[in-house]
């Protein structure tokens, strides 16, 4: 049987969501704190990695199981034994054929910037002690609307089989103390939104033009773009499926599970 989990997560003590060899990952604690209850090997599948240090807000995550749960009982027993910086929030069952990242149709990203020292946003926000030109910020943004090719904007060795990627809003807002840039696309490439966020504040620093901006898209070229925002004001906080998916992978499981053999389930 299939499952949906949506968690959410500090990324500060993590290196990113990702399982590796050599490093801990939010996904490896998951699975972890999954096979403990379960005592049954777990291999669950994001709906998108998240870089060291950043946080997700809202993170869907699918994985297979031999039993029917109760969901309630399920999310009390699985986060008494998760650690205090990652969050089950609820768990659906869907049809078998579900999949947590190829069905998602979009995901968000905010980027959160302090322009107040706050002891209690340093791992949730990136300081700056002057403000940036957020007008000018939002100017530039706009241009990353009408491109799709974002190879300027990606790691250097990544695995990447293509940079194209479909950005369907880029803005900045100003809040008491704190600017957030929200960022939505079908998808996004690795260390892509701390790239965008980072040449951004180049703008809005005076360091580039937004002209210029436009032309190292243009360009893509890795090397003309700014250095990397600082992974701490980086959130996840939306992934989206098609309308009424969640109604409608329910009734694929219900009609998978009624189709099933006598014996089976």
């Amino acid at each position: 049987m299939r499952y949906f989990l949506h968690i959410s997560y500090d990324g500060t003590r993590y290196n990113g969501w990702q399982l590796q060899p050599n490093a801990r990952g939010v996904q490896q604690i998951l699975n972890e704190s999954l096979q403990t209850i379960f005592q049954t090997e777990i291999n669950t599948v994001g709906s998108g990695r998240t870089d060291t240090g950043v946080h997700a807000a809202e993170q869907f995550v699918h994985l297979d199981l031999p039993l029917e749960l109760n969901p309630e009982e399920t999310v009390f027993r699985i986060n008494k034994i998760l650690p205090k910086d990652i969050s089950l929030n609820a768990i659906c069952q869907v049809g078998p054929e579900a999949h947590a990242r190829f069905d998602a149709i979009s995901r968000t990203y905010e980027y959160r910037i302090s322009l107040k020292k706050n002891p209690f946003l340093a791992d949730f926000a990136y300081y700056l002690s002057r403000k940036p030109d957020v007008e000018k910020m939002n100017e530039a943004a706009q241009y990353l609307l009408g491109y799709e090719d974002f190879t300027a904007f990606s790691k250097v060795k990544g695995d990447t089989k293509h940079y194209n990627c479909h950005i369907y809003e880029a803005h900045w807002r100003e809040e008491t103390d704190a600017l957030v840039f929200t960022i939505r696309a079908n998808r996004f490439l690795r260390g892509m939104v701390r790239l965008v966020v980072g040449t951004l504040l180049s703008v809005g620093k005076g360091k580039i033009s937004v002209s210029q901006f436009q032309q190292i898209i243009k360009s893509q070229d890795r090397s003309k773009a700014s250095g990397a925002a600082p992974p701490e004001g980086l959130f996840l906080t939306k992934v989206e499926y098609p309308e009424h998916y969640f109604e409608e992978q329910k009734k694929l499981f219900y009609h998978h599970l009624n189709a099933a053999p006598a014996g089976e389930s």
